[in-house]
């Protein structure tokens, strides 16, 4: 629940993950198959650093011999990523880490132990996902608000420490690759939408 003033937030996101090219969900409904949060209880996996969402960029500068300040500016590249620690160590989510390796099921047998594994080397592809990051809305009291990244690739490297008073867990980053199918040019990289009224009935 968000409240006055709307346009402060501090409030947990929850990030899902789904196979590239999958529809997102309207703002108004819960996500359903194929999307998969993260983390096996959501954003209560998350340490308490947050999810982050950053803009980055380089930007080149001309300057003139004969003045001392720029005279235009080039923007030469440009990233959205999107991290989170996860205090989630179930296979079902150390893959995020892992490239989506395979989860592998071994049922218990007569005189053998049930196990999960899961292959630790990602190898030179990188697997990729859609990614809907959603929160509250800056507009309304329960709306929310929704970053839909149509590409992404898991580009953390996380250094899993076990500890007796920290709980375990997974710095994971994903970085948003160029759709080549966005609807705008300022879409590349997906898009922001934050819900301002409930649908009409």
């Amino acid at each position: 629940m968000n409240t006055e003033p709307l346009e402060i937030i501090a409030a947990p996101f929850t990030v899902w993950l789904a196979p590239v090219g999958s529809t997102f969900p309207d703002i108004d409904a819960e996500p359903d198959a194929p999307w998969v949060k993260v983390g096996t209880s959501g954003d209560l996996n998350y340490l308490d650093d947050g999810v982050k969402v950053a803009h980055s960029q380089s930007i080149n500068f001309f300057r003139a011999l004969g003045d001392c300040g720029s005279r235009k500016a080039f923007r030469t590249e440009e990233d959205l990523k999107i991290s989170l620690v996860l205090a989630d160590l179930t296979l079902e989510q150390y893959k995020l880490a892992l490239n989506s390796n395979t989860v592998t099921d071994t049922p218990a047998s007569v005189g053998v132990a049930g196990i999960k594994s899961i292959g630790l080397s990602r190898g030179f592809g990188l697997a990729t996902s859609a990614l809907l990051v959603r929160g509250p809305s800056a507009y309304m009291e329960e709306g929310q608000a929704q970053y839909e990244v149509p590409i992404a690739v898991q580009t953390g490297t996380p250094e899993v420490v076990f500890r007796k008073d920290t709980p375990a867990a997974l710095a994971l980053e994903w970085t948003a690759l160029v759709d080549p199918d966005a609807s705008a040019e300022t879409e590349r990289f997906g898009r922001l939408i934050v819900q301002t009224a409930d649908a009409e009935t």
